[in-house]
């Protein structure tokens, strides 16, 4: 067995120093050098590798071990929930039925500010549950622009109605690789985001209206944004407690385009808004069956990940449950049983937990069976093209969450986090104020709350440790400053330019988004700050 060392150069401060230099770099990399993601994590896991081994004594079989279990992490259970959810999508969109779901949306209201409610808050959140990775953002600013709305405009209103649902997209990866890599239990991550994030929640659809039409527009709309916001907040904030992250954006956003829609039965604004002052272009009209059959792949999907959600079936699989067999611990080499954490008696019991029958990723696949087989404009040839197009487009991304996974695991395991945590820990219960600018930073750097929450989750936790505050609250201010983050992280805004037509024109977005992004996120430290000292550690 190996013990860790947490301070190996007797200076605390300097063996902290040393085991940030891989994160340093990596992040430098990215800003400074612009490498592409991938050199850029080579480089720090190399870095990484030479830091475990000098000064902190890792053996190299433990290197070895905790990179393969960031491999096999990566690949199952993260890579095979955005593969099966990504392929769904795009089976969605080579039926055609996504150009109905479009037109269904698109013509509920002629007046804009029910439609960016509408499109980016409802949809988009949808949409970032179902297949995220910047697909709700790339589909809701388009989808704007055909609507009348100026292209900078359309970007940044998807960037921040992003807000909402960024945290819990996809299929609520973000939350669960928190959970995972902060050694905190996912349903107790849930709780807190609701206690850290839905206010702001709350707040965003409010946010909307007012960056289109001001305070005339929030007195004109309130009521159907009062609505919507209401109804949103309140499904998922439920869903978050009682079921967990896997439908936090899925339901919510149905629910939300149906709050919207019953509403509009009823009440109409006084005045039309139209941002060019112009005339809303007629919709194309679909048969009410036409569209119920379009949004078909997405009921198919909610029921199947509901069933995969409640407690009864999780209860199935647990230890002792009837189909407890199905569920494979597996002992990585050189880890478990292996390593001794710093101060403790007993080695990590760390295993990877490979579980193909009731894992989420099982759940969208048999989505995408159904959907098939009940689709007859699919063919066998798309269920396949499609499938080679999501790999094709998402490997980059896997093969980078993999790569950090092995940075964050080797840092874990040989004791650099824990130094890194001990050292910010000497500002004591200030803390929780700046943990939700970490999260900030690390998606501001990646562009994604799941490697933000890989790379910082566990030194969350153990800083929080090291100050007596609850784990699992500073894990839930890393993810919510992370969702803040995409409102102004370049991948973010890169991809909103594109879709928009603004390529090369970013900083625009950049300009108009950002001091939407640093107050929300004021907000989120102040709020976390605030619950640090009421909730027990």
């Amino acid at each position: 067995m190996w013990e860790q060392s947490i301070d190996p150069t007797g200076q605390l401060w300097l063996s902290a120093i040393i085991a940030v230099i891989p994160i340093l770099v990596f992040l430098l990399c990215l800003v400074v050098f612009k490498l592409k993601g991938i050199t850029a994590a080579l480089i720090a896991v190399a870095l990484e590798v030479v830091v475990a081994i000098w000064p902190y004594g890792m053996p190299i079989g433990s290197i070895a071990g905790a990179s393969l279990l960031g491999i096999l992490t990566a690949i199952w259970p993260i890579a095979y929930i955005i593969v099966m959810a990504v392929w769904l999508y795009k089976l969605a969109v080579a039926s055609g039925r996504f150009e109905i779901i479009r037109a269904s949306i698109s013509g509920i209201s002629p007046d804009q500010r029910i439609q960016v409610l509408l499109i980016s808050f409802c949809f988009g959140a949808f949409l970032e549950g179902a297949a995220g990775f910047g697909v709700p953002i790339a589909i809701c600013a388009a989808l704007l622009v055909q609507l009348g709305f100026g292209p900078v405009k359309a970007a940044m209103l998807c960037l921040v109605a992003n807000v909402a649902a960024g945290a819990y997209g996809a299929i609520g990866i973000p939350v669960i690789v928190g959970a995972q890599v902060g050694g905190v239990e996912v349903m107790d991550l849930t709780v807190d985001m609701v206690l850290v994030l839905q206010g702001l929640t709350l707040a965003v659809p409010f946010i909307l209206v007012m960056i289109l039409d001001g305070w005339r527009g929030v007195r004109e709309t309130w009521p159907v944004t009062l609505a919507v916001s209401a109804a949103f907040s309140a499904v998922q904030a439920a869903i978050l407690l009682f079921l967990g992250p896997e439908l936090a954006d899925i339901l919510p956003g149905l629910i939300g385009m149906v709050v919207i829609f019953m509403v509009g039965r009823v009440w109409k604004p006084t005045r039309i808004y139209r941002e060019d002052g112009g005339v809303a272009p007629e919709p194309k009209k679909y048969d009410f069956g036409d569209v119920v059959v379009a949004w078909s792949p997405f009921y198919i999907l909610t029921g199947v990940i509901f069933v995969w959600s409640i407690p009864w079936f999780k209860a199935l699989f647990a230890p002792g449950g009837a189909l407890s067999w199905l569920a494979f611990a597996v002992p990585i080499p050189g880890v478990t049983g292996v390593i001794v954490p710093s101060g403790a008696s007993d080695p990590v019991a760390t295993t990877w937990a490979f579980t193909p029958v009731n894992a989420t990723g099982t759940a969208i696949l048999i989505a995408v069976l159904i959907t098939f087989f009940t689709t007859p404009q699919l063919k066998s040839r798309d269920l396949w093209d499609q499938l080679a197009a999501t790999i094709r487009e998402l490997w980059r991304p896997i093969i980078l969450i993999a790569l950090i996974l092995v940075v964050a695991n080797i840092a874990n395991y040989s004791g650099g986090s824990a130094s890194i945590g001990n050292a910010l820990a000497a500002v004591g219960l200030l803390f929780p104020l700046f943990s939700p600018i970490i999260g900030w930073f690390g998606v501001f750097i990646t562009g994604s709350v799941v490697n933000n929450n890989t790379l910082f989750a566990h030194l969350q936790t153990i800083t929080a440790q090291q100050i007596g505050v609850d784990p699992t609250l500073l894990v839930a201010a890393n993810t919510a400053g992370g969702a803040v983050a995409k409102v102004v992280s370049p991948q973010s805004i890169a991809i909103a330019a594109g879709a928009v037509g603004l390529v090369g024109r970013e900083a625009e977005i950049l300009r108009a988004s950002i001091k939407y992004s640093l107050g929300m996120l004021a907000f989120v430290c102040v709020w976390v700050f605030l619950l640090s000292l009421v909730l027990p550690a």
